[in-house]
């Protein structure tokens, strides 16, 4: 945050110089839709959080907290809706997530809460634009509109573009493996955690043990160290690969995601929930199983699991904590037990959305032509 915050000056330069009819910008730089709505420059505001997650937040005085509208002043008051959600919903924070998003939300470096920048970018906005789509989240966008009071356009899910083979050398070293190849239709689950999370010594021993008692097939992406300055390297338990290595890999270098997810052999997802991950798996119609450590991951996982879309590991809500057994039961559940049919089917359909390149690409040329119709200047060209 710090970097962004000290760019102020020269994008305020640039922005006079380019003079553009429009900018994007997301919620770091708080700074920059004042900055650009000063030269008389059009905005907009690219949400990198889910609908839900957003509405919960709330309107731009609650997350400036510039007015008393927000009552909510303990943690478990984040646990519930809030009073501006119309309907019916499960979304909120479970008591061990929200005790963690206060420490992140309350401030960075420069003493500017997280929830601060949000509302800022969001005040200083023409337009918000949502990575979502109606046949997705309908009630959800149409909220937005009513608490912000701004149009909001969904650009749709902007699903990954699977790349070609010969430009990937890890790929083609996995695939002269045959390792996936050699599994059978929808039996493998992928786990992996997204490059910013990483669970903690004592969860990661109960998600490979979980892995184990499942006796599912596996491949881990696994990341026990988060760079050069993480000095707490966690290990696998003793044994484990050698007692898994029949029907599991543990790869510990980056992996190909995209084309890992959209293998015939690969049928789940132990995900951490990150809007990219869900995304990803979703178009390739992968069952998902949540476990979400940080941030809005646990609001965009209870949004996923209110509609049926993912299967939640149970953990005790005061710390958060979860056995091996809860990994393996909802494993299972989702892969390969009759009760978790309603999730395989729901997974299905939901790639005829999230896996449709025309439905998305509509959106993103709706987008645009929501741009170049409300330009600034066009009513003097014409």
């Amino acid at each position: 945050m710090k970097a962004y915050d000290q760019l102020q000056q020269p994008m305020s330069q640039i922005l006079s110089d380019l003079s553009p009819h429009w900018v994007i910008y997301d919620f770091a730089p708080y700074w920059f839709g004042p900055l650009a709505s000063k030269l008389g420059i059009s905005r907009v505001f690219f949400s990198v959080c889910v609908a839900p997650a957003l509405c919960f937040l709330g309107p731009v005085p609650v997350l400036k907290r510039t007015s008393g509208e927000d009552d909510r002043t303990t943690p478990e008051d984040f646990t519930a809706k809030p009073k501006w959600i119309p309907f019916e919903s499960k979304i909120g924070f479970k008591l061990f997530e929200i005790k963690s998003f206060f420490n992140e939300i309350s401030t960075n470096d420069e003493n500017v809460p997280i929830t601060f920048r949000f509302g800022a970018g969001i005040e200083a906005c023409d337009v918000l634009a949502m990575r979502s789509s109606y046949e997705f989240e309908p009630e959800w966008l149409k909220l937005m509109e009513e608490i912000h009071m701004k149009p909001v356009i969904p650009i749709g899910q902007l699903p990954s573009t699977a790349y070609d083979d010969s430009f990937d050398e890890t790929w083609y070293t996995m695939k002269e493996s045959k390792w996936l190849d050699k599994q059978s239709n929808k039996s493998v689950v992928y786990v992996a955690f997204g490059g910013d999370t990483k669970p903690s010594q004592t969860q990661l021993t109960e998600i490979a043990f979980g892995l184990e008692l499942s006796e599912l097939s596996f491949f881990w992406v696994l990341r026990n160290r988060r760079g050069v300055d993480d000095t707490e390297v966690t290990e696998l338990p003793d044994g484990f690969e050698e007692r898994t290595k029949e029907r599991g890999v543990v790869y510990t270098n980056w992996a190909p995601q995209l084309k890992i997810l959209s293998h015939d052999s690969v049928g789940g997802f132990l995900s951490h929930s990150g809007l990219s991950s869900v995304v990803e798996a979703l178009q390739f119609g992968q069952s998902l199983i949540l476990l979400p450590f940080m941030a809005d991951t646990g609001l965009i996982a209870r949004h996923l699991e209110e509609k049926k879309m993912a299967c939640l590991v149970p953990r005790d809500e005061r710390d958060g904590s979860f056995t091996r057994n809860s990994v393996a039961d909802s494993l299972r559940l989702v892969m390969v037990e009759e009760e978790g049919r309603i999730y395989r089917d729901k997974f299905k359909e939901m790639s005829g959305l999230f896996g449709n390149r025309a439905i998305q690409d509509k959106y993103v040329n709706n987008f645009v032509d929501y741009l170049k119709k409300h330009r600034p200047g066009l009513a003097q060209e014409e």
